[in-house]
């Protein structure tokens, strides 16, 4: 048990867990995850860490499609910031207590703003890690927002 399936069990949400076994040699986390639960990536989403204004510990988490990639300047403007880089993994652990391609955007130890692909709204249901990596939950991108106290924004871009 995760603190992300625990978190979603306490709201009396609907959702459904999904495991499989990780390969450790794959670093692509989400798109493995995409592969082997046979998803579309586009429904399949993975949790970024975001530091804001050269900040290192003033973060945030964006939740994007697996398939494409996090456009840093939208992201900025969705959190108010001038700008936007990509986490410390290392600090993106310790703040979440989850490792790096198992980040869910649920359960953290700290709760952070948290911004959604506009992308979730075509998919009734949508899959984001369940705190380690070969698990994930399947859920509304509504009980996901409610969840994380977060906000829809287009914070993402397709991969080249």
């Amino acid at each position: 048990m995760t603190p992300a399936i625990t978190l979603a069990e306490k709201a009396g949400i609907s959702f459904h867990v999904h495991s499989y076994e990780h390969d450790p040699h794959n670093t692509n986390f989400g798109l493995e995850a995409a592969s082997v639960l046979g998803q579309d990536p586009l429904r399949v989403f993975k949790t970024l860490l975001f530091s804001m204004n050269g900040d290192p510990k003033k973060l945030a988490v964006a939740v994007v499609p697996v398939s494409g990639q996090l456009d840093l300047k939208a992201a900025a403007k969705a959190a108010g910031a001038k700008k936007a880089e990509m986490a410390n993994p290392d600090i993106a652990e310790k703040t979440t207590g989850y490792i790096v391609g198992g980040i869910s955007p649920l359960g953290q130890k700290k709760r952070l703003p948290t911004f959604l692909d506009v992308s979730a709204e075509g998919f009734e249901t949508i899959y984001v890690s369940a705190g380690r990596r070969g698990l994930e939950i399947e859920l509304s991108p509504a009980d996901l927002l409610s969840l994380t106290q977060g906000k829809m924004a287009t914070i993402g871009k397709q991969g080249k």
